[in-house]
């Protein structure tokens, strides 16, 4: 769970991921904080309201500083784990407490599944006329355009959250890097060239909060433009 500053947020993802159904001796909760306020304190007190009912696989890290921005974040985090797969949630997504069981079997039946992708769903979609003009966006991505990319075995990415990878699959294609806005997009290539498979489970909805300004979401926007085309550049002659 890669945060920064999510104090209003992060409680309700920590909670959903101690309740998955899944044996807890089986997965570990891994929260990459590089908080500058409270959210640091508002996590060490979930933590330990879980321990007190049995839940002590949950583990806050804390970097020395902020270098990689996520990417960095998920790259250290990886030095630390000892699994074999990773998922990955933003702050302001709720995992469904089914998820791992839903999703974990599809690796066991395909030794070259690099990232399963699961579908966004919606926590807001009727807050104003902005969420729900971008749930029609992203439901058109999400409920017709992956489903197709992956049926037809095209080129496909993660979409940041709500995705698991096979750690090996990230470390074969050269690990995360922050040489574009866009980490997830970017591995995505490189683990495509590489020769891995990739999986979209359009079944498995992961709902998460739209932004409901249009600051915020000109914000989102130009981060996703200018990754994408970031990656572009970066991997136009390669992937051609």
């Amino acid at each position: 769970l890669p945060i920064y500053n999510e104090a209003h947020v992060i409680d309700r993802l920590l909670d959903a991921c101690a309740q998955l159904d899944y044996p807890h001796d089986k997965f570990k909760i891994q929260i990459l904080d590089d908080s500058t306020d409270e959210t640091t304190q508002v996590v060490q007190q979930k933590i330990d309201e879980w321990k007190t009912k049995g839940v002590d696989n949950i583990t806050l890290v804390r970097r020395p500083d902020r270098k990689g921005y996520k990417a960095g974040a998920l790259a250290y985090g990886l030095t630390l784990t000892t699994t074999d797969c990773v998922a990955i949630f933003d702050a302001d997504f709720i995992p469904p407490q089914d998820f791992l069981r839903k999703t974990m079997p599809y690796f066991t039946k395909n030794d070259k599944l690099a990232l399963i992708q699961t579908r966004w769903a919606h926590l807001n979609l009727d807050y104003n006329w902005l969420t729900r003009a971008q749930a029609l966006s992203i439901d058109g991505h999400f409920a017709i355009e992956q489903v197709a990319r992956n049926r037809g075995r095209l080129p496909m990415s993660m979409n940041g959250t709500g995705g698991i990878w096979r750690i090996s699959a990230i470390q074969d294609s050269g690990g995360w890097s922050s040489s574009t806005l866009t980490e997830d997009l970017d591995l995505s290539y490189r683990a495509l060239m590489k020769g891995w498979d990739f999986l979209y489970l359009v079944d498995v909805p992961v709902p998460g909060e739209l932004p409901p300004q249009v600051q915020a979401y000109k914000m989102q926007q130009a981060r996703w433009a200018t990754g994408s085309t970031e990656c572009l550049i970066k991997h136009a002659v390669p992937l051609m």
